[in-house]
């Protein structure tokens, strides 16, 4: 199987909507060749300011201003947005290019370390898997990646890979708990994560998950591909799911589970 080329792109949104699009356009521009530019949760707005005035529908002007940048570069893009729901929103992730746009919304609402994300955010239900040139892909967000369960739903549905975007909040312990997260969801469903945070931003005086960096590309024995700094940046990974194949074979946890959700 042809390796699938993916881009990383660390960025650090502002609440901006209109400014933060042209970080994804820049992003994409800089991802030559790749199939997938992978962007962070929150790439819309970033946290720390009230959601419902910038939450727009999957076919509003700013998720369809992704799509067409997506379209003329013939990419799927993956980009975190806010969607209305009722007096709520939800933290949706979109991914969008020829043919495609769906949006996945957020399962787990990080409701921890002090913040409440449920309080504004309305939960999704659903996993969501895509197809690109013959391989199955899935999605989740930041929080997501502490509940294994959906990143082996996600490998029951096919995915050899699993695209997280993620906004890290910051704090004692919290850089390492995030690799080891991306390492772990790895190993559980035996497929490579790319997970794409919010670049450390500085002191911005809110208290709310803005990132911390440390991108992480991890392959499905749990060894990391690349890490980014906490600064702006981009990485191109080539995924070869033959090493998916041959995981799934010598560690065959999907298989050998007993306990499977009801």
């Amino acid at each position: 199987m042809i390796p699938m080329r993916i881009a990383v792109s660390q960025i650090s949104s502002t609440t901006d909507p209109r400014s933060n699009l042209e970080l994804v356009r820049d992003a994409v521009r800089r991802a030559e060749g790749a199939r997938v530019v992978v962007l962070p949760e929150a790439t819309m707005c970033r946290f720390g300011v009230p959601l419902g005035p910038v939450a727009e529908p999957l076919d509003g002007p700013w998720a369809s201003a992704v799509h067409e940048i997506a379209v003329q570069h013939d990419v799927v893009v993956v980009a975190g947005m806010f969607t209305p729901a009722g007096d709520r929103v939800r933290n949706t992730l979109l991914v969008t290019g020829p043919d495609l746009h769906v949006g996945y919304d957020k399962i787990h609402l990080f409701d921890a370390f002090g913040f409440q994300e449920s309080r504004t955010v309305e939960h999704g239900a659903a996993p969501v898997v895509f197809e690109l040139d013959g391989v199955t892909l899935g999605v989740a967000t930041c929080y997501d990646i502490r509940f294994p369960e959906l990143f082996r739903a996600l490998a029951d549905k096919g995915a050899s890979a699993v695209l997280v975007g993620a906004s890290w909040g910051a704090g004692a312990g919290k850089k390492e708990q995030w690799e080891l997260l991306v390492r772990a969801r790895a190993l559980d469903c035996t497929s490579f994560v790319v997970a794409c945070g919010q670049a450390h931003p500085g002191d911005l005086g809110v208290v709310a998950p803005t990132g911390i960096g440390y991108s992480t590309v991890a392959d499905p024995f749990g060894n990391v591909v690349v890490q980014l700094s906490d600064q702006p940046s981009d990485t191109i990974v080539d995924l070869d799911f033959d090493v998916v194949t041959r995981a799934r074979e010598v560690l065959p946890v999907l298989a050998n589970r007993r306990l499977t959700s009801s």
